[in-house]
């Protein structure tokens, strides 16, 4: 397969030049001059030294720019690296280390930390600053825009498939790790996913790319409500609409306003909504209702699907959704280290929150490798065979634990527990290890444990998730302190907070007198998470 998403990329730009490619806030591009730009990026990479394999940091908001600079990361046949702008400075730097990132946009809001911790990245070499009004130019760092305006495109080149591509998730240390994919075999992937939606066959090669997309009568115009540092905003709200030769709609403002989002969706006709579970969705459905009640419907009648990865998505809150308008609710399950299943809802077809149909190629096994038999009640591990990582970048020990064979096929287990219904469908259970997921975010306990316990009054800690209504689940710490010590809950969240980023603090500090472990020294979560429980 000779596919990749820069020659498919060019080659939309090529058919429709004049379409829109990206809207970010008040500014549009078209095709033409988003391809444009993104090979003027790629000649200042070239300039400094970046080539195939290379390693490029994004540390940028939803922003055409964030697009801009992957795509010209991919003409170089470099990986973009996703970087979570939530990172305070020592987790910053682990990211870009670890992934030997030889270049970073950021914005120049985040200009100042990229100073402070400029001298313990010696492998970039290029500093790119974004300019959002804030911060004036990092000395040493070069301008976005100037950098368009004073290179020409670079020419094009055929690309290797067989390059990696890569997005950083969470692991069960606590550190983000570099999930590996063949750059041509993912964007293969994800066009046929978006082929499939549109009952088409996906083509074969790049040569039958072309004729693929003039069979698009209407393409789609996305809008990740989600950041496009995670998986689910850049491949469902990015990379598969792209590969369409659809349109993204960003905001480069944090937080969710659900009526700046639905006003969106109504001045730009937007088709196709991802968003993160009932974290986005029950707030959507709130502002929709009160412009209902206020007699200021908002009009969303151009709206096909609204997708949703990362966590569960209830169905009360999928019916309320249907009953203004009448589209497709696709809740994915899924993870960086592959797709699972999917549950479909529409106002004639009704889903159970957390039952999903399996995809093909997808499993579930027992933890002693044997297949679950269908209404048998018991449980296992969801193993995916569909398109399997490489692995995960630089960790060989998490790479054979994660993606390994049973009975002679490679599958990726990603963690998470389910039982199988006599009619095939699943119901997921939730992870297996002890991972917190708050708002689509992964939690990990020893990382936060490790931040609050930094604290000189703080002797133990435990970290457990607790059900929460918007959020899925919130972070709870069980906390000891050392004799006679008194210290307010909010000092300790406070005082991680040097430590840790926002979604990672904890939203309650419970105190108690002895933090139990186990005699060998582990943590004894069962016992953290029913006190956490009682004392809530």
């Amino acid at each position: 397969m000779d596919f990749h998403f820069a020659s498919a990329f060019e080659q939309v730009a090529d058919k429709f030049p004049n379409r829109i490619a990206t809207i970010s806030d008040d500014k549009s591009l078209s095709w033409k001059d988003f391809e444009r730009r993104a090979s003027c990026i790629a000649s200042l990479l070239e300039e400094h030294g970046l080539g195939p394999d290379s390693k490029a940091g994004l540390y940028l908001h939803n922003c055409s720019e964030y697009q801009e600079a992957q795509f010209g990361i991919f003409k170089v046949g470099g990986c973009p690296i996703n970087v979570n702008y939530r990172y305070k400075s020592d987790e910053l730097v682990y990211l870009l280390d670890n992934s030997d990132a030889e270049a970073v946009f950021f914005q120049s809001c985040y200009a100042m930390r990229i100073w402070e911790i400029r001298d313990r990245l010696p492998k970039v070499k290029l500093f790119v600053q974004i300019d959002d009004g804030t911060e004036s130019l990092l000395k040493g760092a070069q301008d976005y825009e100037r950098a368009i305006r004073t290179h020409k495109p670079l020419p094009r080149r055929p690309q290797n498939p067989q390059g990696v591509y890569m997005l950083y998730t969470g692991g069960t240390t606590g550190m983000p790790k570099g999930v590996m994919y063949p750059v041509g075999g993912f964007a293969q992937y994800f066009l046929a996913a978006g082929a499939q939606g549109l009952e088409l066959e996906p083509p074969e090669n790049l040569a039958a790319y072309g004729d693929f997309l003039d069979q698009i009568s209407a393409p789609p115009v996305s809008l990740p409500a989600c950041p496009l540092m995670h998986g689910t905003g850049v491949w469902l709200g990015s990379f598969a609409p792209m590969l369409l030769g659809g349109t993204v709609v960003t905001t480069s403002k944090l937080g969710l306003n659900p009526d700046a989002l639905l006003a969106m969706v109504e001045d730009h006709r937007v088709t196709d909504l991802v968003i993160v579970g009932d974290a986005f969705a029950r707030p959507i459905l709130a502002a929709l209702d009160d412009a209902e009640k206020r007699g200021t419907p908002y009009r969303i009648e151009s709206l096909k699907q609204i997708s949703s990865s990362g966590v569960m998505w209830s169905q009360e809150i999928k019916q309320g959704l249907l009953r203004h308008h009448d589209m497709v609710l696709a809740d994915l399950m899924g993870s960086t280290e592959g797709g699972m299943g999917s549950s479909v809802t529409t106002r004639e077809a009704t889903a159970s929150t957390a039952k999903f149909e399996l995809s093909d190629g997808v499993a579930v096994i027992t933890d002693d490798d044997r297949l679950v038999q269908p209404g048998s009640g018991e449980m296992g591990k969801i193993a995916t065979s569909a398109f399997v990582p490489l692995g995960y970048y630089k960790d060989e020990e998490k790479s054979a634990a994660t993606f390994r064979e049973v009975n002679g096929v490679r599958y990726s287990f990603p963690g998470d527990y389910a039982t199988v219904a006599a009619d095939g469908t699943i119901t997921l259970l939730g992870r297996g290890s002890v991972c917190i997921n708050t708002g689509g975010e992964k939690v990990f306990p020893e990382e936060v444990e490790e931040a609050v316990k930094r604290h000189s009054l703080v002797e133990d800690c435990l970290v457990v998730g607790l059900p929460d209504e918007r959020f899925g689940e919130r972070v709870v710490a069980v906390t000891s302190l050392y004799d006679a010590a008194e210290v307010a809950a909010e000092d300790i969240i406070t005082f991680a907070a040097d430590h840790l980023a926002g979604y990672k603090l904890p939203r309650q500090i419970l105190i108690t007198d002895v933090v139990r472990r186990a005699p060998n020294g582990k943590a004894d979560y069962k016992w953290a998470k029913a006190y956490a429980e009682k004392n809530q």
